[in-house]
């Protein structure tokens, strides 16, 4: 014989009634099952709306018409016209004894707990009435049971403490003599000696379903509610959550404890006394198996089983010198909160003994506050203890699992995500059956912490990058297209999920909480964007507060970099391939170092040297394992590069240079590229890397063109000034060649100096054999003495740097 609880959601409208009615139909007809039921939903909170109401004198009629309606819209669905009038005449005899209860606490203006309790009771009482007479459509032997009458408590409303032995007798009893019939019974309510009703807590008809199956030794308890099952996280907060096929009674019931509401916690210790299987089901989905919890679980190879979390708890704080070495003194100060009923929901407390930290339900706060400052008064004029503190505006988030017991790291990884995503943790809690680490934060941060630290611990479930995007041209547009082929594989190969949630250009921007749909992101940036403001852009992804944030420029302007120190030191990862940021100042190449590290944060620009080549990364891995660098030489200009490379033959110079112009290859003014001041920009954020605080200033350029060349008033005069000196390239070139070698504008780092120039090298130097527009650098260091590390290939391109930017977007990732 089976227990089937049903909840608020399954019993509170038509469509759920009658999925109740088929699963009951599904169920073996011999022994029935005993069918316990919620208010429907919404019910106990308009109950307890209008206890409140008729407490300060307010008129209630609004509720009460509600709830007649809710339960009348659904006899009139359900129930065929002959059938309907007794059910009808004894809602309204309910409803009016509820109306006579909250008029006369509307005119005492006095709502003790027991009449609250009275109310309440009403929730439950009109719902077994009603689906009791539903079911007697199919089920005959069908009859409605007021619990209240069956479980006995003591006499302390709102929350009462069940007298087991005689509520198993009573209920025993009232079984056997209706035997054969199909029992639906009232949950979440009781009554004292006295026989005056009393209510179970929160969640209380989960609890009359365990006392039920505990009495009469039941196979199973099936609590039927509208989720599949018990899951990882809360999945209004965590889309990623899944279900678990099963929890031990430990596990689930530390789960409950700290918030999920699928199951109230003391549900369990009757199942558990007696080793009753609880099987969460969802009536909306009846087919899928839902989740069991049990004593014989099987071995998991989940590091843990969820997540759960309190969304809203206030924090005492007492502190002082007269704790220290005082035996006694904590049990003094929770006896205490005991005595007034107050539940204290997570402790801690320092080694010195000097401080104690607790949690409590925030509308306990100022009682607590207030009773320890009465107790301890004379501590606190005697200034051994400070005032204590109360902290609002926090929450609770608690991973749970019974593999966490002795398996080292599981304290690290979880401190590891919240400390990466920028979650101050106020206070921690670990009990020594190590099945339960709690942390305080601040509830503004719960949601970005609960996703990160599912991300965490669910490595399988894919990882989210959340990305913000700066930039549509020629990168940015390649970066999402790259994004858009390549994320199935992500998720495959990688465990990981990019997704973008704001684009941004000069004109206009969106941010969506959805994310940004790659393959049309033109046409929705087009419909829903607004125009461009940077500041406002980087407060509204401070303000979406989403858990492993990048921030990524796809831009050569300044203006970004502005705002570069206060996304790193909003625990953002920032992806850059804009120089800009690191060839300024050293200082402030300095300070964007400093504050990714100190809040734990990438900061990762690859492409501002090399485009996609892996130049910085090669450099920080050297310098990582102990290797010393002698010296670096680069040519890190495709212009250039391809300049020098086709300067051959009878081909002269102010030729090869409108050609590389008439291919893309120079920017339209070709000084820009040819002056080697952004060549001067890359060698100087290398040499940054390699550990020298190096200015702009501090960087020689030796000039290839002669000053006429660089003073022309246009390019065309600039042509003009080249040819004019062809005689002066022309002598470079044929010098060159009668000694065997060829020109290369190369930039040196050596000694902690830079050097930029032009240089004759020959066929021994690895630079000899450089073609086309490609960079090339080598890196001469103790493990690369005699012959040099060289990393040669394409150094620009919107394919090759959106590519690099890629690579660093997944590397913030692998973090």
């Amino acid at each position: 014989m089976n227990i089937l609880k049903f909840g608020g959601t399954s019993v509170g409208s038509a469509a759920g009634i009658r999925a109740l009615i088929s699963i009951l139909r599904e169920q073996d007809q011999q022994p029935y099952p005993v069918v316990v039921l919620s208010a429907m939903s919404g019910v106990t909170n308009l109950l307890q709306t209008m206890a409140e109401k008729a407490n300060l004198g307010e008129d209630y009629s609004a509720e009460l018409k509600a709830i007649e309606d809710k339960h009348f819209d659904v006899i009139r669905t359900l129930l065929p016209a002959a059938a309907q009038n007794p059910v009808y005449t004894r809602l309204k005899i309910y409803l009016n004894e509820l109306e006579d209860i909250l008029g006369s606490v509307s005119l005492l203006k006095e709502l003790s707990a027991q009449t609250r309790d009275l109310i309440l009771s009403y929730g439950e009482r009109c719902s077994v009435l009603m689906i009791s007479h539903i079911a007697k459509l199919e089920f005959p032997d069908a009859i409605g049971v007021d619990g209240s009458e069956l479980i006995k408590t003591d006499s302390h409303f709102g929350q009462a403490k069940v007298d087991m032995p005689l509520t198993e007798i009573l209920i025993r009893d009232y079984y056997q003599a209706n035997e054969g019939k199909l029992l639906i019974v009232t949950g979440f309510i009781s009554s004292n000696p006295e026989g005056r009703t009393t209510t179970l807590g929160r969640g209380g008809s989960d609890y009359t379903a365990a006392i039920w199956g505990s009495a009469l030794g039941a196979s199973r308890i099936e609590i039927w509610t509208d989720v599949n099952g018990m899951l990882t996280a809360d999945p209004r907060m965590v889309e990623k959550a899944f279900s678990l096929p099963e929890l031990s009674y430990t596990e689930a019931m530390e789960l409950s404890y700290f918030g999920a509401k699928v199951i109230y916690p003391p549900t369990m210790i009757p199942a558990f006394l007696k080793r009753i299987p609880i099987v969460i089901k969802n009536s909306f989905e009846p087919s899928f198996e839902g989740t069991y919890i049990r004593h014989d679980v099987q071995s998991s190879s989940l590091p843990i089983k969820g997540i759960s979390s309190i969304d809203e708890i206030s924090v005492l704080n007492l502190s002082g010198s007269g704790m220290v070495g005082k035996a006694g003194f904590s049990g003094r100060l929770f006896s205490l909160l005991s005595r007034e009923q107050i539940n204290v929901i997570l402790i801690t407390q320092s080694s010195s003994e000097h401080s104690i930290t607790f949690a409590v339900n925030p509308a306990d706060a100022l009682k607590a506050l207030a009773i320890i400052s009465k107790e301890f008064e004379l501590e606190l004029e005697a200034k051994k203890l400070e005032y204590p503190q109360v902290e609002n505006g926090l929450s609770v988030l608690a991973i749970v699992g019974e593999n966490m017991k002795r398996t080292p790291g599981m304290s690290g990884k979880l401190f590891h995500a919240l400390g990466r995503n920028g979650v101050n943790v106020r206070a921690i809690a670990q009990g020594s059956s190590e099945y339960n680490i709690s942390v305080i934060l601040s509830k503004t941060d719960l949601s970005k912490a609960v996703n990160a630290v599912h991300d965490a611990f669910f490595a399988d479930r894919k990882k989210t990058l959340h990305v913000f995007c700066l930039g549509t041209g020629n990168i940015g547009q390649t970066l999402f297209r790259q994004l858009l082929v390549q994320g199935p594989l992500l998720a495959v190969n990688n465990d990981l999920e990019v997704k973008v949630m704001g684009i941004s250009n000069s004109r206009m921007m969106y941010l969506s909480p959805q994310g940004i749909d790659l393959a049309q992101w033109p046409q929705e940036l087009e419909q829903f964007a607004e125009p461009a403001d940077l500041k406002e852009f980087v407060a509204r992804m401070k303000a979406m507060n989403l858990p492993n944030c990048v921030f990524v420029d796809n831009t050569a302007s300044a203006n970004p970099v502005n705002y570069y120190q206060q996304i790193l030191e909003s625990s953002i990862s920032l992806v850059t391939c804009n120089k800009i940021g690191n060839s300024a100042e050293y200082e402030q190449y300095a300070a964007f170092k400093d504050a990714a590290r100190k809040h734990g944060v990438d900061f990762m620009y690859e492409t501002n040297v090399g485009a996609g080549l892996p130049i910085i990364r090669t450099l920080k891995d050297l310098m990582m394992s102990g290797d010393n660098i002698f010296s670096i030489e680069a040519i890190l200009s495709g212009t250039i590069s391809y300049i020098f490379n086709n300067y051959k033959d009878q081909v002269l110079f102010h030729e090869v240079v409108k050609e590389a112009q008439d291919k893309g290859y120079t920017e339209p003014d070709p000084r820009d590229d040819l002056n080697g001041k952004d060549f001067m920009r890359k060698m100087l954020i290398l040499a940054r890397d390699a550990g020298y605080p190096l200015e702009a200033e501090d960087v020689q350029i030796e000039s290839m063109l002669p000053p006429a060349c660089l003073a022309a008033a246009s390019v065309p005069e600039f042509y003009q000034e080249l040819e004019k000196n062809a005689a002066y390239f022309e002598g470079l070139k044929e010098e060159a060649a009668a000694a065997g070698k060829v020109l290369r504008y190369i930039g040196k780092l050596e000694d902690g100096k830079v050097v930029i120039g032009l240089q004759m090298v020959d066929d021994s130097h690895p630079f000899y054999m450089l073609s086309g527009s490609d960079n090339i650098i080598s890196f001469t260091t103790d493990r690369y003495k005699d012959r040099p590390l060289v990393i040669k290939g394409p150094g620009a391109g919107a394919e090759v740097t959106a590519a690099g930017v890629f690579a660093d977007i997944i590397n913030t990732g692998k973090q």
